[in-house]
């Protein structure tokens, strides 16, 4: 699954920390998220998409293989 949380994260000036705190996860995960490494679980995809205040599908694009 693909994701545009990096970008988003820039057009508003947080950086990986401040966005891991404000989720409770680690700078890491938010790393992991950001190259694809990691897809995050249904919880945190609200998290996050609740914190830009944008809906799941605005952050995360899902790709049938």
């Amino acid at each position: 699954m693909k994701n545009k949380l990096e970008i988003i994260r820039g057009e508003r000036g947080i950086n990986q920390e401040e966005l891991a705190k404000a989720l409770a996860v680690s700078r890491q995960t938010i790393s992991s998220l950001e190259n694809g490494r990691y897809n995050p679980s249904i919880l945190l995809a609200f998290k996050i998409a609740r914190y830009f205040q944008l809906s799941i599908e605005d952050i995360f694009i899902y790709e049938e293989e």
